[in-house]
């Protein structure tokens, strides 16, 4: 069976971006083949910078050697300074992501991964922007998903960059039937996980104690677990979460589904960093990200890790294994 062809975006040129595919390029790979979307010129200062070999090919050529890396070429308008994010690049780095998230649908690719975006410089160049997860999700037309992932832990989101204040407002039950329903079919096609065990979360301390310290387990939370139940999903909870991801109860889920960003993702972080991933659940085709910024101070230096990249490429590539080729548009 072929290898999945996936395309990378490297993200904000003057950050860690750049470096990181100069670093991906260096070893083969038997797991899956890249096509990266980015301004060649700036791929060839990062392996300069780093003392790499870097020979950037026709997206169509397969690499054979260490540096090969082949390229579908989004310039940029002004030259990039590493550290020194310029506007004037954003429509390049927005149409790269947009045109690979064109190739997955359309089914010349099989999944995307994609580097950290600097989003006040996108937005600063004109372009309104909230972030990659959501760019995605409205090109597709799909309601999306958010889970991190590492090898201890994956933790899925009902909310996500949302102030404290707003969030018991925001979780009702049409919200919770969507991300659980999303998350479990995820875990089966994606993962191949016949029949996933979710862990759901609690909103409040002790999820509630029983209504003496908030009543959105009891009024929102539990009815929706109870339905999904009658429908076949395999949920456990709501759980307090200061002690749901304990080590022995982990080993019994396969997700646990946070209620905020901050109730979940500190105890994933602190789990591994190096080797966490962002992926977006509910898309048409897998797509992987990194779970670190841009790094705008390391850039250039040779000093940022690639850990989380190279996780992000071997998950979008199980993945992508894991699902059936797409139809063509």
């Amino acid at each position: 069976m072929a290898m999945p062809r996936l395309a990378l975006v490297p993200g904000e040129p003057a950050g860690v971006g750049p470096e990181l595919c100069v670093r991906l390029a260096q070893r083969p790979r038997n797991d899956c083949s890249l096509v990266a979307f980015a301004d060649p010129a700036t791929l060839e200062a990062a392996a300069q910078a780093l003392g790499l070999p870097l020979n950037l090919l026709h997206e169509d050529h397969p690499a054979h050697a260490p540096g090969d890396l082949p390229l579908r070429m989004f310039p940029n308008v002004n030259a990039v300074a590493f550290g020194q994010p310029d506007p004037r690049n954003a429509g390049a780095v927005i149409d790269a992501l947009r045109q690979a998230a064109t190739g997955c649908l359309g089914g010349a690719f099989a999944g995307m991964v994609t580097g950290p975006v600097h989003k006040a410089t996108i937005n600063q160049g004109g372009i309104a922007y909230t972030g990659t997860t959501e760019l995605l999700a409205e090109h597709a037309g799909r309601k999306v998903v958010m889970m991190l992932a590492n090898d201890i832990v994956r933790v899925a989101l009902a909310t996500t960059h949302l102030p404290l204040r707003q969030v018991p407002d925001a979780i009702d039950a049409g919200l919770l039937r969507h991300v659980l329903h999303t998350t479990h079919a995820a875990l089966r096609t994606d993962f191949g996980i016949a029949a996933p065990v979710i862990a759901v979360l609690g909103l409040n301390p002790h999820a509630g104690e029983d209504g003496h310290l908030g009543r959105e387990e009891i009024d929102t939370i539990v009815p929706v677990l109870d339905e999904l139940r009658g429908q076949g999903l395999d949920l456990v909870g709501p759980l307090p979460a200061d002690t749901a991801f304990l080590p022995a109860k982990l080993r019994g889920f396969d997700a646990v589904l946070a209620m905020y960003h901050d109730q979940g993702l500190p105890v994933l972080k602190y789990s591994g960093f190096e080797r966490a991933v962002n992926l977006t659940l509910g898309l048409p085709y897998p797509r992987v990200a990194v779970d670190h910024g841009t790094a705008l101070d390391l850039a250039g230096r040779g000093l940022a890790d690639p850990s989380s990249l190279e996780a992000a490429v071997a998950t979008c590539a199980r993945m992508a294994a894991q699902r059936p080729a797409p139809a063509p548009l």
